[in-house]
């Protein structure tokens, strides 16, 4: 059995050396994002190479600030990797310019996953990754600045005017601020808009490929984010989600939207605080939450691109997935016993699963930082009075024709 490898950028550059293949069994080059490589991905690495004699998986750890930059430029250049973990919010992108290949799924293997996360990788009909990572998001209360406040600490808030009142409770009846507002220019501006977009039914983008932003639902949603922003914390433009989720620890901040990972980051809280569904707005249909997943995307040109699909598919399928998302500790892909134990042993998960079906994807367009930047832009021109949510929102949806 050979052993995948942690290689450094020097060493990978040698992959496309034909001498050195030559001597080694056959590359399968793989990227995967973030700090250090995770331990279930090398060993299950191992098992495929075991089941595929022959060939020698090799894997290069980038952070995430440089990661999807980077197989992206090898691509381009005509030089991939054969695998790379990306965010789903690329795979369109690829897809259009053709440099990843599909990776159709079954019926059954849609089904086998939450609602809708099979749509974060999907367009024209087909899958172009497959999930690998899975987040959802809910509401954080500080029960202390709820019961000063003259609020019912135990009792968040269900509705978009619920929260609004008690956000605006907070900023008058203590020396806090009542919600936390990101507005930065940064990703996660867009995320944090799409958690009001999907507690209130509506869309960026709908299954036609029709940009569907300027809508009744989105215009109550940027609207009620305006109306928020009035008992954020100051100059909201400033703070990204990791920024606002500080000010939340320190105790500073009635309420947040936010993942899972801040369930850990408050083990040892001086405060008292819950986690619940995010409140809907008034046009909602069911709690609703914005599913992001990162996937395993293969590229084209490698002439290996039927195994690495099939790494991809071993990596992810559900015993393998699971036992990575629990080394991780994600929101699990798939239900089932994983999903029941999470809450059992922690009932403050729940939340995280309750909006799923009501939730949406991150939308796919080509140009993901187009639709980023559009996104930003509307929402921090709303936030800071410089534009009325009906004309912000109009313009915003005619700036991303562009990109669909």
């Amino acid at each position: 059995m050979t052993k995948s490898r942690i290689l450094g950028g020097a060493v990978v550059a040698l992959l496309a050396s034909t001498a050195y293949a030559a001597a080694q069994d056959q590359v399968i080059s793989f990227v995967e994002c973030g700090d250090t490589p995770s331990p279930v991905h090398v060993s299950t690495i191992e098992a495929w190479e075991a089941a595929n004699p022959g060939f020698d998986v090799q894997v290069e750890v980038v952070g995430w600030g440089q990661c999807q930059d980077k197989v992206t430029t090898l691509a381009v250049a005509g030089t991939p990797v054969g695998l790379a973990y990306i965010g789903s919010r690329a795979l369109k992108q690829l897809a259009s310019n053709d440099l990843i290949v599909d990776m159709p799924m079954t019926d059954e293997e849609k089904a086998a996953y939450y609602p809708y996360v099979a749509d974060t990788v999907t367009f024209d009909g087909t899958q172009w990754g497959r999930p690998v990572a899975f987040s959802t998001k809910a509401l954080y209360w500080n029960k202390d600045l709820f019961a000063a406040a003259g609020l019912d600490p135990e009792v968040p808030p269900a509705t978009w005017a619920d929260e609004i009142a008690a956000a605006k409770a907070i900023e008058e009846n203590t020396d806090a601020d009542g919600f936390g507002v990101v507005a930065k220019t940064f990703d996660n501006t867009m995320h944090q808009f799409l958690h009001w977009v999907y507690t209130n039914d509506g869309l960026v983008i709908d299954a036609d490929n029709n940009i569907v932003l300027d809508s009744p639902q989105n215009l109550e949603a940027i609207t009620a984010l305006r109306d928020i922003t009035a008992y954020a914390e100051e100059g909201p433009t400033a703070y990204e989600q990791n920024e606002v989720r500080a000010i939340f620890l320190d105790g500073k901040l009635g309420m947040i939207h936010a993942a899972s990972g801040t369930l850990n980051l408050l083990a040892d809280s001086p405060f008292k605080w819950g986690v619940a569904q995010l409140p809907v707005g008034p046009s909602a249909k069911g709690p609703g939450t914005l599913l992001i997943t990162d996937s395993m995307a293969v590229f084209k040109g490698t002439g290996y691109e039927d195994k690495a699909v099939d790494l991809a598919k071993f990596l992810t399928n559900p015993e393998n997935q699971s036992a990575y998302e629990a080394e991780q500790g994600l929101t699990p892909l798939r239900p089932g016993p994983a999903v029941d134990a999470i809450i059992a042993a922690d009932p403050n998960w729940q939340p995280f699963f309750d909006g799923i079906a009501f939730g949406g994807p991150e939308p796919l367009l080509t140009d993901y930082l187009g639709l980023q930047n559009v996104m930003i832009e509307l929402v921090q021109s709303v936030v800071t009075g410089q534009a009325e949510p009906a004309a912000a929102l109009t313009k915003a949806a005619a700036d991303l024709e562009q990109y669909k």
